[in-house]
């Protein structure tokens, strides 16, 4: 884990690469999308927080700093970190049974696991383990974010239809529920929520110049003020976010005692695990979507350093947010000045502006996150994974029906599980074809066309794929199919410049073949040979049992070779002369009489 000092300089002013992008226009864009999502997170900090068994507070809190920090040392450019309903469940479920939910213990508690996370978060950045993301495929991100955005959209359906919903429940549960409920549905609350929801697709697709998702909000407001004053406040009960505290978050100390840190450490590892995965999904699938490359490592080092920072600053365990960084994009954000912005700002609304923002329908909120969930499925790229490929198919439905009926990390992890099952099963299935010079080809070019004719003493082989432990088994199998169908067929050439590298096992098979061959007058013979093939059959010892002089770089060299250790009686009554080295050979009496 060596740094040099230019590396480690980048690795902690990432910021530098971005700064030249932005400008005056990317700011007015990044300025709407951060207060947009500062007005957002209002009600859903003190949701999270309520979840996570926190005083409410500490929902906003958590929306401000380590957003900031995020952004500045993170490399998406519209991730959002902040508190989120899955990582404030895990959460309570791991510090309630240390304390009382809301007790000052419990806070205690939450702010040590949140530095002990950022360390380990912070950790593994350093240490390049970013590449774990790498194993998170294409189609795992595309089932996630929709399966996400159906669970964004189910959880709003209590506010937009003025309905009560239990919180915590998963999707069958939260439908199931709102069934039940549909002849309480508040028709009041409802049209607020189609008034917010519809004023923003208009301004969306006509005057896409007028920050859409803001003027929705206001306008969602000010129909409930007219409804709420036709009808009375007692008829309509248009629940509004309610009281806000006007406080910044104010400096806090974790526990850093060996006892509390004991406690905690077992919780540690599956939050970090949980929460990185979160944030780096959310950023790959944002950067599908810009076309921007997501640093694993970086995003580590950001979310790391985020949550240390929070914990200092009074906030619990915080990571990407699915609604802030979906509502980021969706609200035209450019470079991670919004985020940056979403956290000033939200500092600024709650110390300026907490008692106006207080009588935002939650109806009005429920409209804007239902536009956000729509805009977060793929349609295209559903319909091309559907299309391209049945396994891909397979990841994407079960990590998108993981989503909606399990807990959202196990739903990444099914996926990517599933991907990596699929994976070795392909790569355990290398390619395995057979080669022949074909005349109809320039300078007799190889072909695998299975209509020319073989020499009855040489089989030529083209092997695609790293020779391992769980393709070893395929490629002994093809090698007994050829001994048994073609047992005069003595000498094995392989062709290997489809294989990378060969580990024990792969040595090992290729030292079995050649000493069966050689014990059967025959031999083994490479061709093509890569550098990271030769030294790990070097470094295996290998290389000494198959033969060095057994190992060539071109085909035409190995052919020539070859043929000397071929035996001339079989040649001299071979018609099928398909080496150019056989037209130095008599032909066979047959062709000879005719």
């Amino acid at each position: 884990m060596a740094f040099n000092r230019a590396e480690l300089i980048a690795r902690f002013t990432p910021f530098r690469a971005w700064l030249p992008r932005v400008n005056r226009r990317t700011l007015k864009d990044d300025f709407m999308a951060g207060l947009t999502g500062a007005i957002v997170v209002l009600p859903q900090g003190v949701a999270f927080a309520t979840i996570a068994g926190m005083p409410p507070e500490y929902g906003l809190y958590a929306g401000m700093v380590p957003a900031i920090v995020a952004a500045l040392f993170g490399s998406s450019w519209h991730l959002v970190s902040g508190p989120t309903t899955a990582a404030s469940i895990v959460i309570f479920s791991a510090l309630s049974q240390h304390a009382e939910p809301g007790s000052m213990d419990y806070v205690s508690l939450a702010l040590t696991l949140t530095f002990m996370v950022g360390l380990v978060e912070l950790i593994l950045g350093l240490a390049r383990m970013g590449a774990l993301v790498n194993f998170i495929s294409h189609s795992v991100i595309v089932g996630f974010t929709t399966g996400a955005a159906l669970l964004i959209a189910s959880k709003q359906l209590k506010n937009f239809f003025g309905v009560e919903i239990p919180r915590g429940g998963h999707l069958h549960d939260v439908l199931i529920h709102f069934f039940e409920q549909i002849p309480n549905i508040n028709w009041y609350v409802t049209a607020v929520a189609l008034a917010t929801l519809l004023s923003g697709i208009f301004i969306k697709r006509f005057t896409p110049r007028i920050p859409f998702m803001i003027f929705a909000m206001i306008f969602g407001s000010v129909v409930a003020y007219l409804i709420n004053r036709k009808f009375g406040i007692d008829n309509t009960h248009i629940a509004v976010v309610g009281a806000l505290p006007d406080t910044l978050p104010p400096l806090s100390s974790p526990d850093f005692s060996l006892d509390t840190i004991k406690k905690l450490a077992p919780t540690v590892l599956a939050v970090t695990l949980f929460a990185l995965t979160e944030a780096v999904s959310i950023g790959r699938s944002l950067g599908a979507r810009s076309g921007q490359r997501i640093d694993g490592n970086q995003e580590f080092i950001g979310q790391g350093l985020s949550n240390i920072a929070g914990s200092f600053f009074s906030g619990y365990v915080s990571t990407g947010s699915f609604n802030r960084s979906g509502l980021n994009y969706q609200a035209g954000a450019k470079t991670p000045i919004a985020a940056i912005f979403a956290g000033g700002l939200l500092m600024l609304i709650v110390v300026l502006v907490a008692p106006l923002a207080a009588y935002l329908p939650n109806a009005a909120m429920a409209g804007i996150l239902f536009m956000v969930a729509w805009g977060l499925i793929d349609f295209h790229e559903i319909k091309h994974i559907l299309r391209a490929s049945k396994q891909e198919t397979a990841v994407m439905a079960v990590t998108f029906f993981g989503a909606l009926f399990l807990e959202l990390e196990l739903a990444i992890f099914a996926g990517v599980l599933l991907s990596l099952v699929l994976y070795l099963m392909r790569v355990s299935r290398p390619r395995i074809v057979t080669r022949v010079p074909d005349p109809r080809l320039p300078n007799r070019a190889f072909s695998s066309d299975p209509d020319l004719p073989q020499c009855p003493q040489l089989r030529l082989l083209r092997i695609d794929g790293s020779l391992f432990f769980g393709s070893v088994s395929h490629i002994q199998e093809a090698f007994a199919e050829i001994e048994e169908k073609h047992p005069d067929q003595k000498h094995l050439a392989i062709i290997c410049q489809g294989i990378n590298f060969a580990d024990v096992a792969g040595a090992d098979a290729l030292v079995q073949e050649a000493r069966k061959r050689k014990a059967r007058g025959g031999d083994l013979y490479l061709i093509n040979v890569k550098q990271g093939l030769w030294d790990s059959l070097e470094e295996s010892g290998a290389l000494d049992e198959i033969g060095p002089n057994n190992v060539f770089q071109s085909k035409t060299a190995a052919i020539h070779a070859i043929f000397q250790k071929l035996d001339k009686d079989i040649c001299e009554r071979c018609d099928k002369r398909i080496f150019q080295e056989c037209q130095s050979l008599p032909l066979p009496k047959a062709a000879t009489n005719a």
